[in-house]
C-alpha cells in the first residue's frame, strides 16, 4: 500500500512539473532552418567518414566537429543554442530533419550514379589501356626482330 501510494505522489510531481516548461529564447545568433540542415548534413557525413577509415581523418589532422563549424562558418554555442530553440518545436525540428533526409538521400544517389557509371567504364577503359600495352610491347618485339634480323650472321 505504502508503494503505491508513493508511486502516485511520484507520478503527480512527475506529471506536475513537466507541465509547465517554457519554450527557451530566441538565439540573438539563431541560424536559419537551411543552415541547421547543411550543419546536420554534414555532421552525418562526416560521422560515415569516421566509421570508414577513422586512422586516415585522424592523420590528416581533421578535427571532425572543428571542420564542420569552419566549413559553415558558425560556432559551436550558435549551432547548440539553435538546436536546442529548434528542437523545442517538434514539427519545425521534423521538417529539419526530412530535409537532412531527403539531401543524404540525394547524395547517396548522386555517388550512386557516379560508382554505376565507373563500373561500366572501367573494363572498356581496362580494355583499351590493355590495348595500348600491347601495341606498344608489340613495337618493342618488332624492334628486337628487325636489329636482330640485321645482325650479320656467323
Amino acid at each position: 500500500m505504502k508503494n503505491a501510494l508513493y508511486l502516485a505522489v511520484m507520478a503527480l510531481f512527475l506529471v506536475c512539473g513537466c507541465y509547465n516548461v517554457e519554450p527557451p529564447k530566441k538565439p540573438d545568433n539563431l541560424l536559419s532552418e537551411d543552415q541547421m540542415v547543411n550543419v546536420i548534413v554534414d555532421m552525418a557525413i562526416m560521422s560515415a567518414a569516421k566509421g570508414v577509415n577513422k586512422k586516415k581523418i585522424e592523420v590528416s589532422g581533421i578535427v571532425p566537429a572543428q571542420y564542420i563549424y569552419d566549413r559553415n562558418t558558425i560556432d559551436s554555442l550558435s549551432f547548440a543554442e539553435s538546436n536546442v530553440y529548434y528542437a523545442f518545436d517538434v514539427e519545425t525540428y521534423k521538417r529539419i530533419y526530412t530535409r537532412v533526409k531527403d539531401t543524404l538521400n540525394k547524395k547517396r544517389e548522386f555517388y550512386k550514379n557516379i560508382e554505376d557509371t565507373e563500373k561500366v567504364e572501367k573494363p572498356r577503359l581496362d580494355t583499351i589501356k590493355r590495348n595500348k600495352v600491347n601495341k606498344f610491347r608489340g613495337s618493342i618485339n618488332d624492334s628486337i626482330i628487325i636489329a636482330t634480323d640485321l645482325q650479320p650472321k656467323s
